[in-house]
């Protein structure tokens, strides 16, 4: 028996061609507006380039560009970026992991002006100062950045002791690289702006870290007798140079003590010599008097040989009599 199944057909709506005209004419301006109009972030700015070519920079905010001929290209210029020698960072965090490639081992290699080796690792923080200039004078500027301050590190490395580069002179030697890394950015024209220079680390290599660190040691256990050296010393000299100075200030009081007593007893002769001169028998017996005065009082016992003399002078305050 025969299956019979009812024909269907199937008509499709008839579309009005202005209907499809003008949802094609929004799609084109919908495109046209949406490859016009660009957006710049507040750390970036805008390049823009017409048919390959530099035409303006745009600043912060939105903006207009010609659609199909114009081109923009946004460089971070605020944002603060970094390069790492020696190492890498794994994966920044609370605790970040680092890891040390073949590259990065390489580059941290490097020979010190007293011909040893040391491995150094550091970081170039700097910012994009002049986009023109990093776009387009130096091809392929990020490597040709680094190549720089790894020559400008080496450099300097060169010029400086072991002893230099991992201890004392470490801080000067990144503030001298920072300072050449950033003339050879403007000879180069590269528009960068290196903003730091620190170095992480800088070790002597693993095999002779054990040597290296009895070297330290002992520098610094000379370094502890020294400051314990001049420690005495700013003990001892300037209580010495004190103690000096009291004597020397003790006897110059003295000898102007002296000067004076005996410029006033020549003083005071030659005016006794003066009043002697005028009465010489009123003098004498003036000074005897004095003299006698001077003397009667320190004496416990006197014994005076004058027959005649019955009383003393009570001027004189003899104390105890004893005649004979």
């Amino acid at each position: 028996m025969d299956n019979e199944f009812p024909s269907m057909e199937f008509k499709m709506p008839k579309i009005n061609p202005r209907y499809v005209k003008i949802g094609i004419a929004a799609v084109v301006i919908i495109v046209l507006i949406a490859s016009s109009v660009y957006q710049i972030q507040p750390e970036e700015a805008g390049i823009i380039l017409r048919l390959g070519k530099f035409v303006r920079t745009t600043d912060p905010g939105l903006h207009v560009k010609a659609p199909g001929i114009e081109k923009v290209l946004k460089v971070p210029v605020q944002r603060q970026l970094k390069m790492e020698f020696g190492f890498r960072t794994a994966s920044p965090g609370i605790r970040t992991e680092y890891r040390t490639p073949q590259s990065a081992q390489n580059e941290s290699i490097m020979l010190t002006g007293d011909l040893n080796v040391v491995v150094a690792e550091w970081i170039v923080q700097y910012r994009i100062d002049d986009p023109y200039k990093y776009l387009f004078k130096i091809r392929d500027v990020d490597y040709t950045f680094r190549c720089m301050t790894e020559a400008v590190i080496r450099k300097i490395v060169g010029d400086n002791s072991v002893d230099e580069v991992i201890t004392i002179g470490r801080a000067r030697i990144a503030l001298q690289a920072q300072q050449e890394l950033q003339d050879l950015c403007d000879l180069y024209e590269i528009g960068i702006k290196v903003s730091q220079l620190i170095f992480q680390d800088v070790n002597p290599p693993d095999p002779v870290k054990p040597s290296f660190n009895e070297v330290n040691e002992a520098l610094q256990e000379k370094e502890r007798k020294i400051n314990e050296a001049w420690s005495d010393y700013n003990q001892i000299i300037p209580k010495a140079e004190g103690e000096a100075e009291q004597t020397i200030r003790a006897a110059e009081g003295y000898a102007t003590e002296r000067v004076n007593n005996a410029q006033g007893d020549s003083q005071r002769f030659i005016d006794v010599y003066r009043e002697y001169s005028r009465a010489p028998l009123v003098t004498r017996k003036r000074l005897y008097l004095e003299a006698i005065e001077a003397i009667l009082p320190n004496i416990d016992t006197k014994i005076i040989f004058d027959e005649e003399q019955k009383n003393i002078l009570p001027l004189l305050n003899f104390g105890k009599e004893e005649k004979k």
